[in-house]
């Protein structure tokens, strides 16, 4: 049964860190329309999108880190970012966005919500796990920091797939009491038939292939990530030879292409993936490549600019079906009982040197 809707990744390009929230949130809400007039049911917006990339700056004023954070639990609420989701209420679009989140209780953490504009309320949210970089900044002056240890705290709500309500016409939905077993799907025949299958991920996770198993153990369907990833930060690189900013950018790129191209077709779902990028404070570069991908790994609609841009695609569930029923039907390959070491160690242990 085919399972058609359209999405958009919606991409940011430089926002600098004397840009005003307010007019971030207006380039927003335009690509929001944007996607809206190509057909788009599902906009994805970057990591962080309502302000510049802050954790590159070593901050000790309270006041002055605390301006750079979304305080409450719903940023749907929020007053400095509620315009965008009213506007996706009245367009009837589900969106997903990334921003620094101050909870109640005084936690920071670097979080996404997934947006219902059908329903009109926040139906699911995530906090990033994997946070990169360092705690303190590096000695070097002219270093680019990626300072998320020390802004936030990691997600402690685990990779969680969730329904995403009113995308697809006719999706099944769950028993209604009184039903006969007759008149009621069973689990077996539910499979790919109801509301899609969705799990959010943010930047650096994309790279850790457990994130994508655990989302796909829960059938996930589309996983959506936005991100905000230099283009040339030597003292974060991982390679040990000198190389240039030309270098670099086009090797940032591919990383990015790589993972969500072989996770996507590992766990059989599509992706879409949406960048800030260009070059914010007209130093602190940021790829772009924003990219919906397929779930046999096929790039089907990327970004051709650093810029703000909407990329849109039509996507099918159906396709999900192939891989998740043949090459990764995990109930009949998978052998759990080899993989105690990811779950029971953190860092290498190396076997012993030989005598």
């Amino acid at each position: 049964m085919p399972r058609k809707f359209k999405v958009a990744a919606a991409q940011v390009g430089a926002v600098h860190k004397w840009t005003p929230r307010s007019s971030t949130l207006k380039r927003l809400i335009g690509l929001l329309h944007a996607a809206h007039s190509q057909g788009a049911r599902l906009v994805v917006f970057p990591e962080c999108a309502f302000t510049t990339f802050f954790p590159r700056y070593t901050m000790s004023s309270p006041a002055e880190i605390e301006a750079w954070f979304e305080h409450g639990d719903d940023p749907s609420q929020s007053p400095n970012t509620k315009s965008l989701f009213d506007e996706a209420r009245e367009l009837g679009i589900d969106i997903y966005v990334g921003y620094a989140e101050r909870t109640s209780d005084g936690t920071s953490y670097n979080s996404c919500v997934y947006y219902s504009g059908a329903l009109g309320k926040v139906v699911s949210k995530y906090r990033k796990v994997h946070l990169p970089g360092t705690k303190e900044p590096f000695p070097e002056k002219d270093a680019v920091n990626q300072l998320e240890k020390r802004y936030f705290t990691p997600g402690n709500l685990g990779f969680r797939a969730f329904r995403a309500p009113d995308l697809v016409a006719g999706a099944l939905k769950k028993a209604k009491s009184g039903e006969t077993e007759a008149e009621a799907e069973t689990t077996t025949t539910s499979v790919g038939k109801g509301d899609p299958v969705v799990g959010m991920m943010i930047c650096n996770d994309r790279r850790w292939p457990e994130a994508w198993r655990v989302l796909g153990l829960q059938g996930v369907e589309l996983v959506l990530c936005g991100f905000n990833t230099n283009s040339y930060a030597p003292q974060l690189w991982g390679s040990r030879k000198e190389i240039t900013v030309e270098e670099a950018d086009k090797e940032s790129r591919f990383h990015h292409a790589l993972t969500m191209q072989a996770n996507s077709y590992m766990n059989a779902c599509f992706s879409v993936s949406t960048a800030r990028a260009g070059w914010d404070d007209n130093k602190f570069g940021l790829i772009g490549g924003s990219s919906i991908v397929d779930p046999q790994g096929h790039i089907v609609a990327e970004a051709k600019t650093d810029g703000d841009e909407v990329v849109v695609a039509e996507i099918d569930l159906e396709d999900c079906r192939q891989g998740k029923e043949k090459t990764f039907d995990f109930a009949r390959h998978r052998r759990v009982e080899t993989y105690g070491l990811i779950a029971s160690q953190t860092g290498v242990e190396e076997p012993p040197l030989l005598e």
